[in-house]
């Protein structure tokens, strides 16, 4: 496995990339990409020139200067670069929670029909996703109809299709599930939920720069995703909305703040919204996220999704295949869907010995994957900073955590 892992490296196109990041120098296989990306050197630098030449240098006069066009201006990169999503419809703003809680209801507003009264989701949705929706449900006096998503294999079209109908208002699914990685197919299930006349919110926490998408293409509503996964923005950086152009004349998101009025700083009594997705903004812009994310954005369009994508599958293929080699002889189980189209950029490794502390015990070796309750340990493989002998290592320790178990149960334990 070692002589493979060392051909794919050699071959891989975007090994170079793996250069931008701090710690890829390191012993360390860092795993959990999928949950924090790691940093850039560039942004170091970058917010080291922040603080020094603008906070520091420009004061409260950077926010003419630069920092209150950065949500449109950064979010129409985002569009470009990842989302597949024409200028004037992606922003940056708040948290995942708050972006998605300000979509939903603005769908429920677009869809303004008294008839649809149902919330469509999954029930291995990501838990913020569910917990919003079952708070808008008690709010609004709603009926939620879930979906029975198997963990490992997710939600498909045709459970859509079977779920949705005359009295559904609004669909909230994710591009990959959280646990089992997942990958929905969006375009189908898009065309479904509108084929019943109802609108849907996509949640890209986990697709944003590891899968190719074209929300337009696709004519997706309203989508929402965060960015300290594959876009590297860092801790708690803020989140993105998109929202269809076709929506955005009567947008009415729920949430107003003096950063979504038409001027900001007139302080004028009464609320009207800027024009735009600008009118989606409520408060204060997070600019050190933003700072952080846009490096990699650069890195994006210059290396492309289509790269990024493939080599996505090349690594999740490369994992399963060590998986199937190390850890399926152990009783080991996969989690996750093989089919690579069906696939986010992480897998998933089931076993009924995996407890936190087993992933507490890797972490103490500087390998770092991530714990999914019940027993799933979570392989996450960010295409520009992970390699394929990085998976190997990983791969390899969780394997020896797993022997003494099983020498353990063969000797009649």
């Amino acid at each position: 496995m070692e002589q493979r892992a060392e051909e794919l490296d050699n071959q891989d196109a975007l090994a170079s990339y793996r250069n931008h990041f701090i710690g890829t120098d390191t012993p360390l296989s860092y795993l959990d990409g999928n949950s924090l990306g790691r940093p850039l050197k560039r942004t170091a630098e970058d917010v080291a020139a922040f603080i020094r030449d603008e906070w520091g240098g420009r004061l409260i006069r950077g926010w003419d200067e630069r920092w209150l066009a950065m949500p449109q201006g950064i979010g129409d990169q985002l569009g470009r670069a990842v989302l597949g999503a024409a200028p004037g419809q992606t922003i940056i703003a708040d948290s995942t929670t708050v972006v998605l809680y300000k979509l939903i209801r603005a769908a429920l507003a677009a869809a303004a029909d008294p008839d649809r009264n149902e919330l469509v989701l999954d029930t291995q949705n990501f838990p913020t996703d569910r917990y919003l929706v079952e708070g808008i449900a008690l709010e609004e006096g709603l009926t939620l109809r879930w979906i029975q998503a198997d963990q490992a294999a997710g939600v498909t079209a045709e459970q859509v299709r079977d779920a949705v109908g005359p009295r559904t208002a609004v669909v909230l699914l994710s591009h990959i599930a959280y646990r089992s990685g997942h990958l929905a197919d969006l375009p189908a299930i898009t065309a479904a939920v509108h084929d019943a006349g109802a609108l849907v919110v996509w949640d890209l926490c986990h697709s944003a720069g590891s899968v190719e998408m074209d929300l337009d293409g696709a004519g997706v509503d309203f989508a929402a995703g965060c960015t300290y996964k594959y876009l590297n923005g860092g801790p708690g950086s803020p989140a993105f909305a998109y929202v269809n152009h076709r929506h955005l004349p009567s947008l009415n998101q729920p949430i107003w703040g003096w950063m979504g009025r038409k001027d900001a700083f007139e302080m004028a009594a009464g609320y009207e919204p800027a024009a735009g997705i600008r009118g989606f903004l409520s408060g204060t812009p997070a600019i050190f996220g933003m700072i952080a994310m846009q490096g990699t954005l650069d890195l994006i369009e210059e290396a492309t999704m289509a790269a990024i994508r493939e080599k996505s599958v090349q690594l999740t293929a490369f994992a399963v295949e060590v998986f199937d080699a190390l850890l399926a002889p152990l009783g080991a189980e996969l989690a996750t869907p093989r089919d690579p189209a069906r696939r986010g950029s992480h897998i998933t490794v089931d076993h009924s010995d995996f407890t936190k502390a087993t992933v507490e015990a890797l972490w103490d070796g500087d390998v770092i994957p991530d714990f999914r309750a019940p027993h799933g340990i979570r392989v996450g493989l960010s295409p520009l900073s992970t390699s394929f002998r990085e998976v190997l290592q990983g791969m390899e320790a969780v394997r020896d955590r797993l022997s003494p178990v099983s020498t353990r149960l063969g000797s009649g334990r």
